[in-house]
């Protein structure tokens, strides 16, 4: 419908439209709103057409072009991991930090609480893990998860309480035969960070 029919009929009213020509309020009104809407219009396509559209974002390089550069990077990592937790002093919540930047998603959450915990409870670690066997189990591409089959010498590590009672279990094995699963972390310095560890049992043997 034409938006000029909605106007209400009235007498009409004289308007000089400084031509010498005299035209009714009714139609100045409905001639207004066409103009207006038209130069909405106008000025909506001049925008829309010579607004600069953003570049494009690169595509970032992938940081392992290869499964080999990452099983690589996932044993460098769990290596420099052991040797993190072997170097924590619970007295001492700054030597917690290089194990966190090495960790993600559940573990890094469950380390934060138990040494933390440990440091308020002034729990004390002696002794070192030693890795005896590490290989490759299964890889995901996308997104990057790189799981390896581990044993971990853990006979030389003891907890105890503030006032010396064991807090480990004696009768524990020796060497821990576990599954570690890593994925890529923007934050980990190696760009694979520890994202959890489970027992598990078959090959390879411990």
């Amino acid at each position: 419908m034409d938006e000029c029919a909605l106007i209400p009929a009235a007498p009409p009213v004289a308007v000089d439209n400084s031509d010498g020509a005299w035209t009714d309020l009714a139609t100045v009104v409905c001639m207004s709103r066409r103009v207006i809407v038209s130069a909405a219009v106008i000025v909506i396509a001049l925008l829309t057409g010579c607004a600069a559209h953003p570049p494009p974002s690169p595509t970032p390089s992938p940081r392992f072009t290869s499964e080999a550069d990452a099983y690589e990077a996932a044993e460098d990592t769990y290596r420099t991991y052991v040797d993190a937790l072997n170097a924590i002093d619970t007295a001492e919540p700054a030597t917690f930090e290089d194990v966190f930047r090495l960790e993600s998603g559940n573990a890094l959450d469950d380390d934060k609480k138990t040494l933390s915990q440990y440091h308020a409870d002034g729990v004390k670690i002696e002794g070192d893990a030693h890795i005896t066997l590490m290989e490759p189990a299964s890889i995901t591409r996308s997104p990057l998860t790189v799981r390896l089959s581990v044993c971990l010498d853990v006979s030389k590590v003891t907890i105890f309480d503030t006032d010396g009672n064991l807090l480990s279990d004696p009768d524990r094995d020796d060497v821990q035969s576990a599954t570690v699963t890593l994925e890529e972390s923007q934050a980990s310095p190696t760009g694979l960070a520890v994202l959890g560890t489970k027992g598990r049992d078959g090959d390879p043997k411990c």
